[in-house]
């Protein structure tokens, strides 16, 4: 079953190079993204593919759920090598509408240990609805759930001495969140940029 990745890879390699024959030279000599994407695991979110961008015009985070843990050094090495490093303008964290991760958090039931994982949006739930898991049977409260986690994660990495310092030194990066739309195909702003010109540089986590 996995030859036919590798068929497919060639056959992609091929095409690559017929259509510009040093494509691959020059994508090896330099990596200078804009972007760095913190999404979802979820097989059907692929940032290049929904983004139209190319190998090397993005850099890729990804876990279950979107979710930033300020113990995350997996997370924080990515975030820190993008913007100290890549100098990566534009940090997007992107969720999607129809998430399993954010369905299991508030479904009552128990998976292990990724239910820790899971607190976050659990704690969203509980201050934005304050309502019991049981509850958790309407499609558009858990797409609303869905944003305000976007919401919630995006206000979390801005506190981050790592975003802290890159404000504090004039770094001009922003952190955006997004969310896309599994049935439409869809990006959607969700409206809650920070940047250099919005942030508390007095608060730090």
């Amino acid at each position: 079953m996995t030859q036919k990745l590798l068929d497919a890879n060639r056959r992609w390699s091929l095409e690559k190079r017929h259509q510009c024959p040093d494509y691959f030279e020059k994508l090896s000599q330099l990596q200078e993204p804009e972007y760095l994407w913190i999404g979802c695991s979820d097989s059907r979110v692929p940032a290049n593919v929904i983004t139209g961008l190319d190998p090397g015009e993005v850099f890729v985070h990804r876990n279950v759920a979107n979710l930033v843990h300020p113990t995350d050094l997996n997370m924080l090495s990515v975030v820190e090598y993008a913007v100290l490093q890549l100098g990566v303008r534009h940090i997007i964290v992107c969720g999607h509408y129809g998430c399993g991760g954010v369905r299991a958090a508030v479904s009552g039931s128990r998976f292990g240990s990724i239910d820790h994982w899971l607190q976050p949006i659990r704690d969203v739930a509980d201050r934005e609805y304050r309502c019991n898991e049981a509850e958790w049977c309407n499609e558009d409260q858990l797409d609303r759930l869905c944003e305000l986690s976007v919401i919630e994660q995006v206000n979390r990495l801005s506190r981050t001495p790592i975003l802290q310092d890159a404000w504090g030194e004039g770094k001009d990066v922003s952190v955006h969140g997004w969310i896309y739309g599994l049935k439409d195909g869809l990006l959607h702003d969700l409206d809650c940029t920070i940047g250099p010109a919005n942030n508390n540089l007095s608060n730090p986590t």
